[in-house]
């Protein structure tokens, strides 16, 4: 029997999080063990006048239709080779009206032994593709989201079974309530009054256990993550000051990026820039990833998490970033609806929990503490 959620999923993300229209032309970037929830989109894409596009893969390169072709072209492609663009994908981030983008990792392992430095040339590449999603997302001709479909794979990464992943992933959607479309709205207006608060504000300070950093947000917008970009969701987010923060963070939950994991990293930052990093595993790829280009050493987001739905640390980036009790920064590429001008082909983000005493004022003013907005 089909799973009802999967219904549920596919109605939330063409009806809330990208509004589909008639006429939109949509492009879906989809696992192929993603199957069922697919077809739930394309059928809710149909009934609502869109436009329906499908691309296998996981949208991050067109040779993941194939698990274990990237690997292959990590290992033996030229440098030409590994920097080639989809030219369909350009042309669907360049004028398409909303993309969709459905992951569902079979191997999350896959690339851990490839070679940094072509890992970063791949990266690299793409920024051209990440430029333009941010632009246009900023503007507005752009609606997007990013979802996942359960698997065996990324049941192992979180340590549950499949069924209890399933909950987990369903359950942080809110997906089990009857009306999952209004719990997300009544969400958005919860987070709408912690960004009135912040609003003009100059300086945020964050001090703990692991972390004593100042971030600078003058003239920054917080944006409101309440299901529009990422489902599921839950968080607050800016982009600092490019040549204002200043301290250092250790970050408490493995960093995992581009099917890595790094473990215990620290860095410290002067003058917006990180001057010193350190990892207890994973320092080479750590450092690869800062040396991309001119922008990755530059702090690109400051965000708080904000679903209490998600407390389980599961290496997806989707879910625990958005961990209730937890801030996270990127380093790298700002969103420029944030008012951020820092440009990168990379957005790392990494995560440290509050929960231990940690405090958070904006200019002076304490505004949250030990995981808890202060806020009313």
């Amino acid at each position: 029997m089909a799973d009802s959620r999967i219904a549920k999923l596919a109605q939330v993300i063409t009806e809330y999080s990208t509004e589909i229209k008639p006429g939109d032309r949509v492009y879906i970037t989809a696992s192929p063990v993603a199957q069922p929830l697919t077809l739930a989109v394309i059928e809710q894409v149909v009934k609502r006048g869109g436009l329906p596009h499908l691309t296998a893969g996981s949208g991050y390169h067109h040779l993941d239709l194939v698990p274990g072709a990237l690997e292959l072209m990590l290992k033996y492609g030229s440098e030409e080779q590994i920097q080639y663009l989809n030219p369909f994908e350009r042309m669907a981030v360049n004028e398409f009206d909303v993309r969709i983008a459905i992951k569902g990792d079979v191997n999350t392992k896959a690339l851990s032994n490839a070679d940094p430095k072509r890992v970063a040339l791949l990266t690299a590449s793409r920024r051209e593709l990440t430029e333009t999603m941010m632009r246009r997302s900023a503007e507005g001709t752009l609606r997007w989201v990013v979802t996942l479909f359960p698997t065996d794979a990324l049941a192992q990464d979180a340590e549950m079974s499949l069924r209890e992943y399933e909950d987990f992933v369903y359950g942080a959607g809110m997906l089990d309530d009857a009306d999952p479309v209004a719990r997300w709205q009544e969400f958005r207006v919860r987070q709408d009054k912690y960004i009135a608060w912040l609003k003009g504000k100059q300086r945020i300070q964050v001090k703990g256990p692991n972390c004593d950093l100042v971030v600078g947000i003058t003239n920054r917008i917080f944006l409101n993550s309440c299901g529009h970009r990422n489902f599921p969701d839950g968080e607050i987010f800016t982009g600092p000051e490019e040549t204002l923060t200043e301290g250092w963070v250790k970050f408490t939950y493995p960093a995992v990026y581009q099917q890595r994991e790094v473990l215990g990293v620290q860095l410290e930052f002067k003058q917006g820039r990180v001057v010193k990093a350190k990892a207890e595993r994973g320092e080479d790829f750590l450092l690869s990833v800062l040396d991309t280009d001119a922008g990755s050493r530059t702090l690109g987001e400051f965000a708080i998490g904000t679903n209490n739905f998600i407390q389980k640390f599961t290496r997806n980036i989707l879910f625990d970033e958005k961990i209730g009790g937890t801030i996270h920064m990127a380093v790298g590429a700002a969103y420029p609806d944030t008012g951020g001008l820092n440009r990168s082909a990379v957005h790392w983000d990494l995560i440290c929990d509050t929960r231990d005493g940690t405090e958070i004022t904006a200019d002076g003013v304490p505004f949250y503490r030990n995981g808890e907005f202060l806020i009313k």
